[in-house]
């Protein structure tokens, strides 16, 4: 005891012990954080690239027309198969352990399609589609199990990094492609570099043993299964409708504004500008949920945008495009930040946001996979696009409900 204490006194080693475990706690949860977001960053690049570079992989394979759907359509539908299959194998190895090996299956996805003949692009999509498709379920659990107290707040930054990975593919795939004389193989074949990236970003994360647990006296087998709720199903519709909705006009907004006299240059940037205004949709989002006591707003406003933007695109297609696509994008970015937020904020705990991440996700991407085609066929019987529009504008009434009853303050079933 140093000279002249007061024995009466506590020592302080007690807070400088608590003060040494907070700051690596909290650099901990900033590494996760980032990882979070860089890998969040990867989940559309692999898919989105494809669509710019299209003609000219069409032009130097001869890829038939189906055979072209195909390939943009197999990783939506892998995204649907396979998201059920996330929570089992994060149940055996761990949610980040998952996670890793699925940032190393999206890289050799993505080297593989860079081999010489058709059989190797399809094989690459599918293993790209595969990770996507897990890790889509996945992350949503690990922000429940990790970010509890910042669920909304990191769903949100999540949602933005969706915006942000899908905007950069599609605007720089074709020039960095030209710039660097890569070929289109080549060029969406870069993002192979930033898959890389965040597996080994991700490193430190997989000592974690992070497998869901059920609650106490609980198995995981016991519980209710999400088929039987209500709540479940409204959350799944919300996510497969506004999937729907996006796929469908991503694929063909720019062909039916060539149609109707735009340039394809011009038409091709009025996609790339709704998704650069989905990330202003997901900011507002990330901004206001903490304040918020439910998602019904978010919900709701999204839809109305994404409604006004489909009776505008019938009737004033290319002179209001500018007004449309502001809005169609701020609209996407609400309704997909909202779909993914509720799935966590809805659970009661990390096991159950990873089922009902599944099953959202394995049901909506199954109904976006067929939006696409859907409006095509419609567009091809009817010779014109004002059907099409119409069907996509009544949509927005389900989903609109389902958002009312998905973003009512409330949890599943334990």
């Amino acid at each position: 005891m140093p000279r002249n204490a007061d024995p009466s006194t506590p020592a302080e080693p007690l807070l400088t012990t608590e003060t040494t475990r907070l700051v690596p706690a909290r650099a901990a949860g900033g590494v996760l954080a980032a990882g979070v977001l860089l890998l969040a960053m990867n989940l559309r690049p692999g898919v989105v690239a494809v669509s710019p570079e299209l003609d000219e992989i069409r032009g130097s394979t001869g890829l038939s027309g189906s055979l072209a759907g195909l390939l943009t359509t197999l990783p939506i539908l892998c995204f649907g198969l396979l998201a059920p299959f996330a929570a089992k194998l994060a149940r055996r190895i761990g949610m980040t352990r998952a996670l890793g090996a699925m940032m190393a299956l999206l890289t050799a996805g993505i080297a593989v399609r860079l081999a010489p003949g058709l059989p190797a692009l399809f094989a690459g999509t599918v293993l790209i589609g595969a990770a996507i498709s897990l890790s889509n379920v996945l992350v949503p659990s690990v922000i429940k199990r990790h970010f509890h107290q910042r669920t909304g707040l990191m769903m949100g930054l999540y949602s933005v990094a969706l915006f942000c990975g899908a905007a950069l593919a599609a605007g720089v795939t074709v020039p960095l492609g030209d710039a660097l004389g890569l070929g289109w193989r080549g060029a969406i074949g870069v993002w192979a570099v930033l898959s890389a990236l965040a597996f080994v970003c991700w490193l430190p994360q997989l000592r974690r043993a992070d497998v869901p647990a059920a609650p106490a006296g609980q198995a995981a087998d016991s519980r209710t299964p999400l088929r039987r709720s209500r709540l479940a199903w409204q959350i799944t519709l919300l996510m497969g409708l506004q999937s729907l909705e996006y796929y469908a006009c991503a694929a063909w907004i720019p062909a039916m504004l060539t149609d109707e006299g735009m340039s394809s240059t011009q038409a091709g940037w009025m996609l790339s500008l709704m998704s650069l205004v989905g990330i202003a949709g997901s900011l507002a989002f990330t901004a206001l949920v903490g304040r918020a006591g439910n998602q019904v707003p978010f919900a709701l406003t999204g839809t109305a945008l994404f409604f006004v933007s489909l009776i505008g695109l019938i009737v004033a297609p290319v002179g209001g495009a500018y007004a449309w696509m502001l809005m169609q994008g701020f609209g996407s970015g609400l309704l997909i930040s909202t779909a993914l937020a509720v799935i966590v904020l809805r659970a009661p705990d990390a096991g159950r946001a990873a089922e009902m991440s599944g099953m959202a996700q394995g049901v909506g991407y199954l109904l976006a996979a067929a939006g696409p085609f859907l409006l095509g066929a419609l567009h091809d019987a009817t010779g014109g696009w004002t059907v099409p529009l119409s069907l996509l504008a009544v949509v927005c009434v389900p989903m609109g409900v389902a958002g009312v009853g998905a973003g009512r303050a409330r949890q599943l079933e334990a």
